[in-house]
């Protein structure tokens, strides 16, 4: 009895070692190995992304001159960081959510039209709302530095916008990805723009308000007829050190990058070390920068005017429906454009057009497609 038990036991035995070997042969496929981007991977094609500053001018060399599988054209978008907080708004998050939506339902019109559109955002308002927010709060909590508060208005903006354009594309049903990058930009310690603060940042202020703010040690500038706003350093910038990984987004096709917020975080190299400096950069000479090192077919910078003027705030002022980059330097020479205002906004345009020998566009928010379509902003062209 015994005997027939241990026989039956290891027949079983052998059956099951047998059916076992049968499935791993024909049901199990061997697991693959899971994709990983190596460090040359993400670097190849940028040896050239290094810029070197001359007397303040960006020197802009083209990363990728043609990117591999483009499934659209590129249109690299600068927009305003008044576009999310308008004049006479509590400047709320809600207020911020609220003009966020009308601004996406623009940008996923570009999308609609075919375009793949990457987006730079300012943080003028924000900037100097948190700011200030880190000054009032100093004897409770240690106050930050300007790169550390331009590091979070990269993500408090770029959660704001990345939220409604996903909201709208899926409203659209359009399936693309929107991502955030945390971007860092490399200037020059010894930019000279650290000596005279032009760049305005926060909320507008009457003249009697700025002199009270100028008591308590802060650089207070009228802003072209607006108000007047503190002012900080505004460098040059040089090396978009998150290209790489840009780069990878746009060529992948179904991604929407939101990048170089509020110009970039201001870092410098020293002795081989990044570190953050403060400073505030403009974002449509980031944008330029960024546009010209993916090779955009379009640079668009939107903000609150439909065109660009000469005579602005004259009885002789006109709108310009193009210029080329000769007028464009021309008229910057002349005094045209306020620092703090249009003034990067054409520098920025015609240093595109003038690089790649594409057209810019300046132009507000709500009249994007308009403009595409050669009916309204201002063409810089080469």
């Amino acid at each position: 009895m015994l005997e027939g038990c241990t026989k039956i036991f290891a027949l079983g035995l052998l059956l099951g070692t047998i059916l076992t070997l049968l499935y791993k042969k024909f049901f199990c496929k061997p697991q693959e190995p899971i994709n990983s981007i190596s460090e040359d991977e993400l670097s190849s094609g940028s040896e050239s992304e290094e810029l070197i500053s001359e007397d303040s001018d960006m020197q802009i060399e083209i990363v990728d001159e043609t990117i591999e599988a483009r499934k659209n054209p590129v249109i690299v978008i600068a927009l305003g960081g008044n576009a999310l907080l308008q004049k006479g708004d509590k400047g709320t998050i809600e207020d911020q959510r609220k003009n966020a939506k009308v601004a996406c339902k623009q940008i996923v019109k570009l999308i609609q039209r075919g375009f793949s559109v990457h987006i730079v955002h300012g943080n003028g308002p924000q900037a100097g709302a948190v700011f200030l927010q880190n000054v009032n709060s100093k004897e409770t909590i240690p106050s930050n530095p300007l790169d550390v508060v331009v590091s979070e208005t990269q993500g408090l903006i770029g959660y704001i916008i990345q939220q409604e354009l996903q909201n709208e594309l899926d409203k659209q049903g359009i399936k693309r990805h929107v991502a955030t990058i945390v971007t860092r930009m490399e200037v020059s310690a010894d930019d000279t723009a650290f000596e005279t603060p032009t760049k305005p940042i926060g909320k507008f202020y009457t003249e009697e308000e700025a002199k009270e703010l100028e008591k308590d040690g802060y650089c207070m500038k009228e802003d072209a007829g607006r108000g007047w706003r503190i002012t900080t350093f505004s460098p040059q910038p040089l090396r978009i050190l998150e290209i790489p990984v840009i780069e990878s987004l746009i060529k992948d096709g179904n991604v929407i990058t939101i990048s170089c917020g509020g110009g970039g975080i201001p870092v410098v190299n020293k002795d081989g070390e990044i570190k953050g400096i403060e400073g505030v950069i403009d974002k449509d000479r980031a944008g330029c920068l960024l546009a010209t090192q993916v090779n955009a077919d379009l640079f668009m910078i939107l903000t609150d005017v439909e065109q660009c003027y000469l005579d602005w705030g004259k009885e002789t002022k006109r709108s310009l429906d193009s210029m080329t980059v000769e007028e464009a330097e021309q008229y910057l020479e002349e005094g045209h454009f306020a620092v703090g205002s249009m003034y990067p906004k054409v520098q920025s345009a015609s240093r595109f057009t003038k690089k790649t020998k594409r057209t810019a566009i300046i132009t507000s928010l709500d009249n994007a497609l308009e403009a595409i379509d050669g009916n309204t902003g201002t063409r810089i062209l080469n």
